[in-house]
C-alpha cells in the first residue's frame, strides 16, 4: 500500500509548480491620453475607446493587454469618418504610483480626397431648381477630404428635400463609396429616383373627443388649393395658425399619400381641445405700486365661433387696472384677430393721483413670420392731479384736469430671433403711431410716433451682449392738456436703470419739497448690456443706461450697474442694482424682472 507515498509526492509537485508560475498582477488604468489629433478627432477617439470605459477598474494584466491591442482598432475605425483610412499608431502604457497611464500617438497622415463624384436625381425631381441646387451643394465635393459626416449631412439634407416636396415615392437607385487606400481616393455614386411630385388633397379635421370649433371655420386657415403641389411648409404655416388660436392641447397634422387619389395627397389634421378656461391668481409687489393682486379667467373659446373672452384684476395698493376684452378670429385677410376691450385704471402714486377709463377696438394680422400689424380706435376719459400742486390741506379740494381723447393708433412689431425666451441672436423692434384731432373727439390735436428695438447677439457659448434703444416724439402744442398716458417718462426698469421709475424728465417742485415727474413730449433712451453665464443657469452682468425724457433740450442721464441671471424654466430671473452718475435723487436702485425676453 504505497498510495499515502504517491499523494504526497504528486501534491509537492503540485506546490513547487505554484512557487514557480509567476501571480497575475490586477492594474487599474488612470489616465488615457491621446496625442497628435485636434479637439473632434480625439473627442471622437476617446468616445470609441473600451480603455476609457475601464478607467478606474482593477482589470487582470491579460484583460489590460487586450485592451491596449484593441486600442489600435477603435482609433483606426474612429478616425475613418474624417477622412484618415491609414494611420499611424503607438500605444504605450507606463506604470505610475498605483494606477496605469496609457498613451495613444496618432499621426492621422494622408486624408483620403474625393476622386469622382457622380449625385444625381432622377424622374421628376430633376427638374426641380430647389433640388438642383441642394445637388449643387453637395459636400464634400471633388478635390476635398472625404469627410463622412459632411457626407451624411448632405445625404440626408436631400432625402428630406424629396419628402419635403411632394416626392414621396423617391428611393435610392445608386448608393456606394468605394475607397481605395493605395490612392487615398474615395469614389462617389449617388443616385435618388424621385418618381412622381404629388400634389394637394383634401384636408379634414377632426376634433376628439369632441368638436368645440366649427369645422367651416378651421377651413379658413387652409390658404392653398386643393390640386396645388404639395410642400410641407403649407402644413407647417397650417400648424402654426392652429397653435396661435390656442384652441387645442395637441395637433396632429398627416399626410397620407399611400391613400392618393390619382395625384392628390390626403391630409388629416387630429385636433384635442385643450382645457376651456384658464383662471391665474398671484401676489406681487412692486416699490411704486405696492402689495398687490393678480386675478384672472381667460375664455379659450366662448362658442363653436371660436371667440375668446378675458377678465383681469390687477389690485395694487397704489395702481389697481380692470381689463376686460373679447376677440373673435378673423381670416379674411390674414390670421389674427378682431378685439374689443375696456380698460379702468387707477393709480394714487407719490407723484399723481389718475384715474381713466378707455375702450378699443383692433384688427389684428400676421404680414408674415415676422411682422405683426395692428390697426386700433381708443376712446380714451382721463381724470389726473399732480400731487405738486396740493397744497398740503385736507379741506381744499384737489384741482383734477380732465381730458377725452378719440384717436386711431398703428403699431408694428417684428421679430426674428433664434429663441423668443433667451435669444443668443435676435432681433426685435415695434413702432406705434398715433393721434387725434381737436374736436373730432379729442381735447386737443396730437400726432405721436415711438419706436422701440432690441439686439441680442451671443458671444462664444457663455456670453450676451443686449443692445436697446428707444425714441418717442410728440406732434402738440397743448401739451398740457395731453393726460399722463399719453406723455413720455424716463427712468427704471426696461429705461434708465440707476433711477427710479418716472424719475427722468421734466418735474415739478411740490409744496413738500419734493420734485414730481409731469411726463414729456419727447424721450430717448439706450442700453448697452453684457452677460456672462458661469454655468448652464447662473450668470451675471453689467450695463450702461443712458437717455433722458424732455420737452425742449434733452438733459441727458446716464446709469451703471450689475446685476444676477438665472434661467429658470419660466424664463430668465434678473436682479439688478444701479447707480446714476448724474446726482440723481436716490443713489443706489434694485430692479427684479422675470420672464422671456420677447
Amino acid at each position: 500500500m504505497r498510495f499515502p507515498h504517491r499523494i504526497a509526492a504528486v501534491a509537492s509537485c503540485l506546490f513547487a509548480s505554484s512557487l514557480a508560475t509567476p501571480a497575475v498582477h490586477a492594474a487599474e488604468i488612470g489616465a488615457v491620453r491621446i496625442v497628435g489629433l485636434d479637439e473632434p478627432m480625439t473627442d471622437n477617439v476617446r468616445a470609441a475607446l473600451t480603455l476609457v470605459d475601464a478607467q478606474g477598474k482593477e482589470l487582470s494584466g491579460r484583460r489590460l493587454a487586450y485592451l491596449v491591442r484593441e486600442a489600435d482598432d477603435e482609433t483606426r475605425e474612429a478616425l475613418q469618418p474624417f477622412g484618415y483610412y491609414s494611420p499611424t499608431i503607438n500605444v504605450e502604457r507606463s506604470r505610475g504610483e498605483g494606477a496605469t497611464t496609457v498613451t495613444i500617438t496618432v499621426d492621422p497622415g494622408e486624408p483620403v480626397t474625393v476622386r469622382r463624384s457622380h449625385v444625381a436625381i432622377t424622374g421628376e425631381g430633376s427638374r426641380d431648381r430647389y433640388l438642383r441646387e441642394d445637388l449643387g451643394e453637395f459636400d464634400p465635393d471633388v478635390g476635398e477630404v472625404f469627410d463622412h459626416r459632411l457626407y451624411e449631412a448632405s445625404k440626408t439634407r436631400i432625402s428630406r428635400r424629396l419628402a419635403v416636396r411632394g416626392y414621396f415615392d423617391a428611393d435610392f437607385a445608386s448608393r456606394k463609396v468605394e475607397v481605395t487606400r493605395a490612392d487615398n481616393a474615395a469614389d462617389i455614386d449617388l443616385v435618388w429616383s424621385s418618381g412622381q411630385r404629388y400634389d394637394m388633397g383634401p384636408v379634414t379635421f377632426e376634433q376628439t373627443p369632441k368638436t368645440i370649433i366649427r369645422p367651416s371655420l378651421l377651413q379658413r386657415l387652409q390658404y392653398w388649393e386643393d390640386g396645388s403641389y404639395y410642400h410641407q411648409g403649407k402644413l407647417d404655416r397650417l400648424r402654426e395658425s392652429l397653435a396661435r388660436l390656442d384652441y387645442f392641447a395637441s395637433i396632429d397634422i398627416q399626410p397620407d399619400p399611400e391613400n392618393a387619389v390619382g395625384n392628390d395627397v390626403p391630409v388629416t389634421v387630429t385636433l384635442t381641445p385643450a382645457k376651456r378656461s384658464i383662471y391665474t391668481a398671484g401676489l406681487g409687489y412692486g416699490t411704486d405700486s405696492g402689495p398687490g393682486v393678480r386675478l384672472g379667467l381667460e375664455r379659450r373659446y366662448v362658442n363653436d365661433r371660436g371667440h375668446k373672452a378675458l377678465a383681469q384684476l390687477d389690485y395694487a395698493q397704489k395702481r389697481k387696472t380692470l381689463t376686460l376684452q373679447y376677440r373673435i378670429p378673423a381670416f379674411a385677410w390674414l390670421d389674427g384677430w378682431y378685439t374689443i376691450s375696456a380698460q379702468a385704471a387707477d393709480e394714487q402714486s407719490d407723484y399723481v393721483d389718475s384715474r381713466r377709463i378707455e375702450f378699443v377696438g383692433s384688427r389684428s394680422g400676421e404680414v408674415n413670420d415676422h411682422l405683426t400689424v395692428v390697426a386700433s380706435v381708443h376712446a380714451l376719459r382721463e381724470r389726473w392731479a399732480y400731487l405738486a400742486d396740493d397744497d398740503g390741506d385736507p379741506e381744499t379740494p384737489r384741482d383734477y384736469r380732465y381730458g377725452t381723447f378719440t384717436y386711431p393708433s398703428l403699431r408694428a412689431e417684428y421679430i426674428d430671433a433664434d429663441n423668443l425666451v433667451f435669444p443668443r441672436d435676435g432681433l426685435s423692434g415695434t413702432l406705434l403711431l398715433r393721434g387725434g384731432v381737436e374736436g373730432a373727439g379729442s381735447d386737443a390735436s396730437f400726432a405721436q410716433v415711438r419706436a422701440t428695438s432690441h439686439w441680442y447677439r451671443g458671444i462664444g457659448e457663455r456670453n450676451r451682449l443686449i443692445v436697446r434703444g428707444e425714441l418717442g416724439h410728440t406732434y402738440t402744442n397743448a401739451l398740457v392738456d395731453m393726460p399722463p398716458s399719453l406723455r413720455f417718462f424716463a427712468g427704471g426698469d426696461d429705461s434708465i436703470r440707476g433711477y427710479a421709475w418716472r424719475e427722468v424728465g421734466p418735474r415739478i417742485e411740490g409744496v413738500d419739497g419734493k420734485l414730481y415727474a409731469v411726463g414729456a413730449k419727447n424721450v430717448a433712451t439706450a442700453s448697452v448690456e453684457f452677460e456672462h453665464y458661469f454655468t448652464e443657469s447662473w450668470g451675471a452682468a453689467v450695463f450702461v443706461d443712458s437717455g433722458s425724457a424732455f420737452n425742449g433740450d434733452p438733459d441727458w442721464r446716464t446709469g451703471i450697474g450689475a446685476g444676477v441671471r438665472w434661467r429658470s424654466p419660466v424664463g430668465p430671473v434678473r436682479v439688478d442694482i444701479g447707480h446714476g452718475l448724474d446726482d440723481p435723487d436716490s443713489s443706489f436702485q434694485l430692479y427684479l424682472s422675470v420672464g422671456a425676453d420677447l
